[in-house]
């Protein structure tokens, strides 16, 4: 598998803070990767060193095979979204990002046909010669996507890229990460695990500076993904056996029930699997637990995935939700 972000020892201590402890990894080409850990974890940290905006203390980054500095070598290869991206107020939209463009070496007519598409990529067009002071907040959002999206980088850095915006806008922007990985290694940082789940294919995980999880988010869950399921009627001892005995199968519990003498009444089972042996899938256990249930004469209702990636990340930071830390002890 090629690599485009190899991350090799990186350490950064800001006074008596460590904020990365010889962190490691390396993200594939082409992959939407996720960058986790609570408040304080040292996510921005590592993406201002990949940038180089910070210099690093100990261990290297290589970017495209580019060692991150000597960063110049990497112009319009590379590109981020930093988490707090700041624009002039009072300067247009437009004359602000075709200035951008013009400092990367485009022609006037160029730079402009890049920025409107771009524009248009988040919603923005018509918006194109307002200026910044007249944009909300999740339109600013939306302009700083729209920057970092600018000409054909291989490689996007996207910090908390949907943080502030309503459901609509986010859905946007997931949507075009996704249209955009064809083209682009995207890393993004994000505190929405359900998001990051639904977006990503490989997640590295840090807490307190270091990195304590690292791998695809197929690998990561693969062990115990749990389900919902949500049926007509309680299943009986015999039937909840049988499901039970199927392989991949890990453990089935009544979550809830209800419903007349709850006899005839709904119930809802946690359904957890363990697909780590041999060549039982996903695909399969769904395929013969709803096989075993609509043999039982039991209508299944709802058949959800949990997260089970928020299980795992509760797990290796100790349930940390990280309310309240400041992520850049020097800012």
């Amino acid at each position: 598998m090629k690599h485009v972000v190899s991350i090799r020892g990186l350490s950064k201590r800001f006074g008596r803070i460590q904020a990365l402890n010889s962190v490691a990894f390396e993200v594939p080409a082409h992959s939407v990767f996720g960058l986790l850990g609570p408040n304080g974890a040292g996510k921005t940290t590592l993406f201002s060193i990949v940038a180089d905006f910070l210099k690093a203390d100990a261990g290297t980054v290589e970017v495209l095979g580019v060692d991150t500095r000597a960063i110049s070598r990497l112009r319009g290869r590379l590109s981020i979204l930093p988490q707090d991206a700041r624009f002039q107020r009072n300067v247009p939209i437009l004359d602000q990002l075709v200035f951008f463009r013009l400092l990367a070496g485009r022609t006037k007519q160029q730079a402009q046909e890049e920025v409107i598409h771009s524009l248009d990529m988040v919603g923005l067009q018509s918006y194109a010669k307002r200026r910044v002071g007249s944009l909300s907040h999740g339109m600013i959002k939306r302009l700083g996507i729209a920057q970092a999206f600018l000409g054909q980088p291989e490689v996007i850095l996207l910090d908390e890229p949907t943080a502030g915006l309503d459901p609509a806008a986010a859905r946007q922007i997931r949507d075009l990460i996704k249209q955009l990985q064809h083209r682009a290694t995207i890393m993004v940082s994000s505190h929405n695990l359900a998001e990051i789940q639904e977006l990503c294919d490989h997640v590295a995980i840090l807490n307190h500076g270091n990195l304590v999880l690292v791998g695809s988010v197929d690998e990561i869950t693969r062990a115990d993904r749990e389900y919902n399921l949500s049926l007509s009627r309680p299943l009986e001892d015999k039937e909840l056996r049988r499901v039970s005995s199927i392989q991949g199968v890990h453990t089935i519990k009544m979550l809830s029930r209800a419903g007349a003498e709850h006899s005839k009444g709904t119930a809802e089972y946690l359904v957890t699997f363990n697909l780590s042996a041999g060549d039982v899938t996903q695909d399969s256990v769904i395929a013969a637990i709803l096989g075993g249930v609509l043999d039982m004469g039991v209508t299944p209702r709802k058949f959800a995935e949990g997260r089970s990636l928020e299980t795992h990340f509760l797990k290796v930071t100790g349930g940390q939700s990280g309310d309240g830390v400041t992520e850049n002890p020097s800012k």
